[in-house]
């Protein structure tokens, strides 16, 4: 497809951006580095004054991105940006450019010019590769990783029935020889490749890949994590020999389904090449009302609900060197409350400061933020510890303080009220990763995003959504977190991951995207929520600018802008650029509705009726009855438009629930569910 760039003062763009910073301005993966620090330290000309002020706004955006058989656009996966690039190919062979990389759920991959190149604007599209070719629920939701000094781009495509590794050129988008790998049954079920017992990786399509992929140090190494019904699984990739190396299984025995690796900053990876990863609950635990006994906290070599540290050997592939479990790691597993909903962040720290000066940082839906010594994780290499309700055994790093939900020390609880229940879907308190920020004076600071809840069923979004968090050090002593300051002025309803930019140690910044609904919001459809973009002064919490409302256009979950000389890009259902204007005029371009005008309700064939209640009454039913939290009832969804079911089914939150299903069985459940609609009234 041919695309006519929408581009907005792109003139003032080509001579403003390029300024004399020093230092990298390349974002090259998910949360900037590859230790997942979000933090942008070499950004010099977003200062708080400069963001707050009248001249900051939107400069250009690119057209909406290709849709797939009526499925529009989505980014789940985070924009990467690339400062210099020359091009191999096209019609745009050997001019160098500054590009942004978007993928989107419905499997496209994008190159986009982000500033002017002599008559090509800014927002132009460079080129475009389809990198799924069949239909799949999802085509791309885990943001890709670029190997600069390889000039080359990997990215995951979801087909039907597998999962590949693409390698493509920067320059071109065009398949590196020998690629893509393929990660199904036959790659990973062969001897010798899973490191952790007896476990399979499942012969049906019951894994969804939503984690960022990470790269080693020297390059020759992938990291690919999947979660979904079964158990999580971490996979290493030799991008040497374009196969698959050595994979990790979350549980040693197929049957003990738990431990996805869901989030969406995938592993994290220190300057030693250890690779680090947080692992979930299964949330069929919590509605089926299974209890302790579903989550096997007996069993050896089961790592749900924890954080694992692994080595990647060339020649033995995986070893489980280190692992921690929460306290009450049971008693929220068996209510869906992840730990793994927030990825996992290395910090290190001048040893001269504290006896912890290699840092873990990572927190989860129950609101807690988590500091391990990454060089003593606490955990025993075999099994899980002992169920316990006595939050001075956990073995995370611990304030000497005492943390008011327990009356004791304890891990630190940031988004509340503290509980071990309700948790789950809407409830959740944060799915984000931590930012780390040194600041000039030296002090180490965490930012961390969620939501407080309130309400009847704990499910409303109240302050504090964003909260910085100091790292205190004594030398000689252990490291621990407390509290510095919580922004009470803004309700953030889903939020993604905290960004900081800073020009060093000074005028940070906190950038925040958030969805803008509730977890279980359709992200489709004529009501689907447009986010808002936020910025604060990171030492003060001052609002210094939001986006206005609906000027950002609709997108998926968890991601984050990614931000280069001056310029915020912003991944939605195209990629929209803020930044500053030429003059005090603001700017904000009007976009095409990316919704369509729904028909009115048609009539539909009684065995397609008849189809779509039988599989409701078999698959659905149990838990939309169920009265729990969270799970929206038949009469909420009766009145979602056709689509927005059907899409939810094959792409959105209930996909893992959907398995095995076709896009035909979803098409008779969503027609059945509208045509009952009437029954359940206003």
């Amino acid at each position: 497809m041919k695309f006519k760039t929408i581009a907005i003062i792109w003139a003032f763009i080509s001579c403003s951006c390029i300024d004399q910073q020093t230092g990298s301005h390349d974002k090259l993966t998910y949360h900037y580095d590859k230790q997942r620090s979000g933090w942008y330290p070499n950004e010099a000309m977003l200062k708080p004054e400069s963001v707050s002020g009248s001249r900051f706004g939107q400069l250009w955006q690119t057209p909406q991105f290709d849709s797939v058989d009526g499925s529009e656009p989505r980014l789940f996966a985070s924009p990467l940006y690339v400062d210099q690039l020359t091009l191999s190919s096209g019609p745009y062979q050997e001019k160098t450019f500054s590009v942004v990389f978007a993928a989107t759920d419905v499997g496209y991959l994008y190159a986009v010019n982000a500033t002017a190149v002599d008559d090509i604007a800014p927002g132009t599209i460079l080129w475009s590769r389809r990198i799924t070719e069949k239909r799949s629920r999802w085509g791309n939701i885990s943001t890709p990783i670029i190997d600069l000094e390889r000039q080359r781009i990997y990215v995951v495509g979801n087909d039907i029935g597998s999962h590949y590794v693409h390698a493509m050129a920067l320059g071109s988008g065009e398949e590196i020889e020998n690629w893509p790998v393929t990660i199904d049954t036959v790659a990973i079920n062969r001897p010798g490749i899973n490191k952790n017992g007896a476990a399979k990786f499942p012969e049906e399509r019951r894994l969804i890949q939503r984690s960022a992929l990470n790269l080693n140090s020297d390059g020759s190494r992938l990291y690919v994590a999947f979660a979904g019904s079964g158990s999580g699984w971490m996979v290493s990739v030799n991008t040497r020999s374009a196969s698959v190396a050595s994979a990790f299984s979350a549980t040693s025995l197929t049957e003990e389904k738990n431990g996805g690796m869901w989030a969406s900053a995938g592993p994290s990876i220190d300057s030693d090449d250890y690779v680090h990863v947080a692992t979930v609950a299964q949330n069929s635990v919590a509605i089926r009302q299974q209890g302790i006994s579903a989550i096997f906290s007996d069993s050896e070599h089961n790592w749900g609900q924890s954080i694992i540290r692994l080595s990647d050997n060339q020649e033995k592939g995986f070893e489980l060197v280190g692992t921690y479990s929460p306290f009450n790691y049971a008693q929220s597993q068996v209510m869906d409350i992840d730990l793994a909903s927030s990825g996992t962040v290395v910090i290190d720290l001048d040893p001269a400061t504290t006896s912890t000066p290699h840092l873990l940082v990572s927190g989860g839906k129950q609101g807690n933020v988590y500091l391990l010594d990454r060089d003593h994780m606490p955990g025993s290499l075999v099994k899980r510890p002992p169920v316990s309700e006595d939050s001075e055994t956990d073995g995370s790093l611990l304030a000497p303080d005492i943390q008011p939900q327990f009356g004791k020390p304890g891990p630190l609880n940031v988004f509340g009220p503290y509980e071990d229940r309700n948790g789950m879907n809407n409830q959740a308190r944060s799915r984000s990763t931590a930012a780390y920020f040194k600041s000039e004076n030296g002090k180490n600071y965490v930012f961390v995003t969620g939501s407080a809840k309130t309400g009847e069923k704990v499910d409303i979004s109240i302050p504090p959504g964003l909260a910085r968090l100091e790292i205190v050090t004594a030398p000689g002593q252990p490291a621990y977190l407390r509290v510095d300051q919580l922004e009470v002025t803004q309700t953030f309803h889903n939020p993604g991951s905290p960004i900081v930019t800073s020009s060093g140690g000074r005028d940070a910044i906190v950038w925040v995207l958030d969805t803008n609904a509730p977890r279980t919001t359709p992200l489709r459809g004529r009501n689907a929520p447009h986010p808002v973009l936020y910025a604060f002064d990171a030492l003060t919490f001052k609002l210094l600018w939001k986006s206005a409302p609906d000027e950002l256009a609709s997108t998926g979950k968890y991601n984050e802008p990614a931000i280069a000389r001056g310029v915020v890009y912003v991944g939605t259902d195209r990629i929209q650029a803020f930044g500053l204007l030429p003059s005090d005029q603001a700017s904000h371009p009007i976009f095409p509705t990316p919704f369509k005008t729904y028909a009115e309700k048609a009539i539909v064939d009684p065995k397609i009726l008849e189809a779509g209640r039988t599989i409701l009454m078999e698959r659905c039913i149990s838990c939309h009855v169920s009265g729990q939290p969270g799970i929206p009832t038949l009469d909420i969804i009766s009145k979602l438009e056709g689509s927005v079911i059907v899409d939810a089914l094959m792409n959105g939150s209930m996909a893992p629930q959907a398995v095995g299903l076709s896009e035909t069985d979803a098409q008779a459940i969503a027609a059945f569910l509208n045509e009952i609609s009437d029954q359940f009234g206003n």
